[in-house]
C-alpha cells in the first residue's frame, strides 16, 4: 500500500525539480564512513583525473579533455553498469542536449540539439569510427545497433558540429561508441534475465589467446521484448526479437604494428505498426502491423602502425549489409576506406590528416505507399581532411584549426572547416569557444522517395493521387555554429561542465507543391498531385546544457544534468509549406532535466537511481513527463552479481514521441521491471 501511495503522488507531479528532490531525499539518511573501495568510473575521479581523460572522437586522436575544445560527454562502462539499460538509446538519456524518445518497443527518435525525429538525420553515429548512419533515411536503425553493453568501453558523446573531422552529417552532434580490446574481456561471462517487458535475454562469450600476439573473444546474444500497448491501451503488437553474434581480436603484429579485426551477424523479426495504402483509389493509408524480418552484419578491420611516439598511422576498412522487409523492403551493402596520419612536429604543432572513400549500394523492392525511384541506388564519397592543434603557450593555450573537402554523387563537392581555442586558466579550470561550418548530404528519400498518401475523385472521375516524389537537385542542409564553454572544480568532490551554443542553419528541407502529371501504373490510370523536397527554411537555436558531478559523501555520488533550447525556424517568401517549420521546432522539449544516483551500501550492495524531466513537444501535442529508473545490485564478487531494476516506474503509460511522417505508429511505454545474473569465470 505505502509502494502504491508513493508512486500515485509522484505521478501527481509535473515540475521535474520536485522529482529530482524526491530522489536526493531517498538518499539522505546519515551513513556510516564505510572503508571506500577502489572506484574506476570518472564520476569517482577527482577532477585532475577528469581534465586528464583522453578521447578520440574530437580530432580523431587521443586528447585530454583539459585540451578539448568542444562539449563533450563521457559515458563510462561503469556509467553503464549502474544505469540498468538494456539498450544504447536508454543510456544516451544520461546526456543534457541529448534527446532520447521511444516511439514502439523497437523505434526511437534520437537527436542532439533539436531536429528530432526517427531518423535524425543531423546526427552522426559511429561504432569504433566505423559509420552506422544509414544513407536511405538519413539517420540511425537504433533496433539494429546492439552489441553486449559489457563491451563498451565507452561511448563519447559531442553535442554540436564534427563536421571538419568526420564529415558530412555530422552536424548538431557526433556519437562514437567504443568497444574494448579482447584483451579486456577474457575469461568465460554468462548474462541472464527477464522480467514483464524485456521477458528474457541473455548474453554467452569466451576470451581468451592464440598463442603470445593474439587475444579474442566470441559472443552470442539474444532478446525476447513484449509488445507495448498503443494509445487506445490496447496491444501495439510491437514485440521483436534478434539473436546476434559477433567476435574481436586484437594482434600484435610487431613492436609496432597492431591489427583489430571484429565483425557480428544479426536477424531478427518485429512487429511495426505503421500505414498502408492499399490502393491507387484509396482515401488514404490504413493503420496495419508489418512483420519486418530484419538481417544484417559487418566485418572490420584496423591496421595501425606507429613509426614512432610522435608519428603514426591507421587504416581502417569495413564492410556493412543489413535486409529489411518493411514497407520499402530494402538491403544496403556499405564498403567504407579511411586513411589517417598523425604527426607530431616541434613542441608546437599537433597534426593529423587522413583521405577516405565510401561506396554504397541499395537495392529495394518498395510498394505502394513507399519506394525508391529507380529501386537500385549506388553512391560514391571521396573525402580528405587536415587538423593542427597549436600549442601557442604551452599546457594553456591551444587553438586547433581544421577543414575536411568531401565530395558526392548528390550535391558535388563541400568544404567543412573550424576553429577551436581552449585556455587553461588554471589546472582546476578551462574556457574553450568554437566556430564551424557543417553540411547534411542528402539522404536517398530527398533524392528519389515516392510516397504515396492517398486518393481522390478527381474530373470525369478520374482518380487523383497526391504523392511525395523526391527531389534529385536538393542542396545540402547547412550549419555555422558559434560555441563556447567551460570546465571547472567549484570545491572539493564538485566539477561542472557548462556549454552554451548558438546555431544558424540554412538551406532546410521543406515540401513543397510541383506540377500536376498522367500516370497508368499501377492500374487504374490516375493524375499525381505530387509534393517535392525544397531548401526553403532557414532558422536558429540557440541553448545552454549543464553537467554535473558531486560527491556529498564518500560512497555517495550524485549527477546532475539540465538542458535549455530553443529553435525557431522559417520558410521564404517562395515556400508554401506550412507545416516544416513548425515540425522542426516542435519535436523537441524546450527543458530537460535530470538527476541520477549512486550509493554504494553495506555488504557489496548498490543502490542507483536515475529521475528524467522531459519538457511537452507540440507535434503530437506530447505532455511533459518525468522517468523514474532504478536498480539494486549485490556483488557476491567480482566474477558474481545479481541485479534487479525497475524503469518508468513514476507512470505506467506514457506517451513520448509522435513521428510527424505519420510511417510509424506510437506507442505507450509502460512500468518495466526485470532481474539479472552475470557471472564471469
Amino acid at each position: 500500500m505505502v509502494t502504491r501511495a508513493l508512486l500515485q503522488w509522484l505521478a501527481d507531479f509535473r515540475a521535474p525539480f520536485r522529482v529530482l528532490l524526491l530522489l536526493g531525499a531517498l538518499a539522505l539518511p546519515a551513513f556510516p564512513a564505510w572503508a571506500q573501495q577502489k572506484q574506476s568510473d570518472l564520476t569517482d575521479a577527482s577532477l585532475e583525473d577528469l581534465m586528464n581523460v583522453e578521447v578520440t572522437s574530437v580530432s580523431k586522436r587521443e586528447q585530454k579533455i583539459s585540451q578539448v575544445a568542444a562539449a563533450i560527454f563521457v559515458i563510462t562502462q561503469e556509467d553503464i553498469r549502474r544505469s540498468g539499460a538494456t539498450n544504447i538509446p536508454d543510456l544516451l538519456r544520461m546526456v543534457p542536449g541529448v534527446e532520447v524518445a521511444q516511439i514502439d518497443a523497437n523505434t526511437w527518435a534520437v537527436s542532439i540539439r533539436g531536429l528530432n525525429g526517427q531518423f535524425s538525420n543531423e546526427l552522426l553515429v559511429l561504432v569504433d569510427g566505423r559509420t552506422v548512419y544509414v544513407p536511405t533515411f538519413g539517420g540511425v536503425f537504433w533496433d539494429a545497433l546492439d552489441m553486449p553493453l559489457e563491451d563498451i568501453e565507452r561511448i563519447e558523446v559531442i553535442r554540436g558540429p564534427g563536421g571538419a573531422v568526420w564529415g558530412g552529417n555530422a552536424v548538431n552532434g557526433v556519437i562514437n561508441i567504443i568497444t574494448k580490446e579482447a584483451h579486456e574481456t577474457q575469461g568465460a561471462m554468462v548474462e541472464a534475465g527477464g522480467g514483464n517487458l524485456n521477458q528474457g535475454f541473455g548474453t554467452l562469450q569466451y576470451g581468451g589467446t592464440l598463442g603470445t600476439t593474439t587475444s579474442y573473444r566470441a559472443y552470442m546474444k539474444y532478446f525476447n521484448q513484449d509488445h507495448l500497448p498503443d494509445p487506445s491501451g490496447q496491444n501495439a503488437h510491437d514485440d521483436w526479437h534478434i539473436l546476434r553474434g559477433g567476435f574481436r581480436t586484437d594482434s600484435k603484429l610487431s613492436p609496432k604494428d597492431t591489427l583489430t579485426i571484429q565483425g557480428d551477424i544479426y536477424a531478427g523479426q518485429e512487429g511495426n505498426p505503421t500505414r498502408v495504402l492499399e490502393s491507387v483509389t484509396s482515401p488514404g493509408p490504413q493503420n496495419t502491423v508489418l512483420q519486418v524480418d530484419l538481417s544484417g552484419g559487418f566485418l572490420q578491420s584496423i591496421w595501425n602502425h606507429s613509426y614512432s611516439s610522435r608519428s603514426d598511422t591507421t587504416l581502417q576498412v569495413s564492410y556493412d549489409r543489413y535486409r529489411r522487409n518493411d514497407n520499402l523492403r530494402e538491403g544496403r551493402s556499405t564498403l567504407n576506406v579511411d586513411f589517417q596520419n598523425h604527426l607530431v612536429r616541434g613542441t608546437r604543432h599537433n597534426i593529423v590528416w587522413g583521405a577516405g572513400y565510401r561506396f554504397s549500394a541499395s537495392d529495394s523492392d518498395g510498394s505502394l505507399t513507399v519506394s525508391l525511384v529507380p529501386n537500385d541506388l549506388n553512391f560514391n564519397l571521396f573525402s580528405f581532411f587536415a587538423e593542427d592543434q597549436v600549442a601557442l603557450a604551452a599546457n594553456r593555450l591551444y587553438l586547433t584549426l581544421g577543414a575536411k573537402a568531401e565530395h558526392n554523387d548528390y550535391t558535388g563537392f563541400v568544404l567543412l572547416p573550424s576553429a577551436r581555442i581552449s585556455w587553461n586558466a588554471t589546472e582546476r579550470q578551462m574556457f574553450w569557444a568554437a566556430i564551424s561550418r557543417a553540411e547534411r548530404t542528402p539522404a536517398s528519400d530527398d533524392i528519389a522517395i515516392r510516397v504515396n498518401f492517398g486518393s481522390f475523385p478527381g474530373s470525369g472521375g478520374t482518380p487523383v493521387l497526391v504523392a511525395l516524389i523526391g527531389n534529385p537537385h536538393v542542396k545540402n542542409e547547412g550549419l555555422v555554429a558559434f560555441e563556447a564553454g567551460y570546465r571547472a572544480s567549484l570545491l572539493n568532490g564538485l566539477s561542472i561542465d557548462l556549454a552554451a551554443y548558438y546555431n544558424s542553419y540554412d538551406h532546410q528541407d521543406t515540401t513543397e507543391p510541383a506540377l500536376s502529371f498522367p500516370e497508368a501504373l499501377p492500374s487504374p490510370p490516375h493524375i499525381v498531385m505530387p509534393m517535392t523536397t525544397k531548401n526553403l527554411m532557414h532558422g536558429e537555436s540557440h541553448g545552454v546544457e549543464i553537467a554535473a558531478n558531486w560527491k556529498p559523501l564518500s560512497r555517495w555520488t550524485l549527477s546532475p544534468g539540465y538542458a535549455f533550447e530553443q529553435i525557431h525556424m522559417h520558410t521564404s517568401a517562395a515556400s508554401q509549406d506550412t507545416t516544416s517549420a513548425f515540425e522542426a521546432t516542435g519535436t523537441n522539449p524546450p527543458n530537460s532535466a535530470q538527476l541520477r544516483s549512486h550509493l554504494a551500501l553495506p555488504f557489496n550492495f548498490s543502490w542507483d537511481a536515475a529521475a528524467y524531466f522531459v519538457d511537452r513537444l507540440l507535434v503530437g501535442e506530447v505532455p511533459a513527463y518525468t522517468r523514474l529508473d532504478t536498480q539494486l545490485t549485490w556483488r557476491r564478487n567480482e566474477r558474481l552479481s545479481f541485479s534487479l531494476v525497475g524503469q518508468n516506474l513514476i507512470q505506467d503509460h506514457h506517451l513520448e514521441f509522435v513521428d510527424p511522417t505519420g510511417m510509424t505508429l506510437p506507442s505507450l511505454v509502460k512500468r518495466s521491471a526485470y532481474a539479472k545474473v552475470s557471472w564471469r569465470f
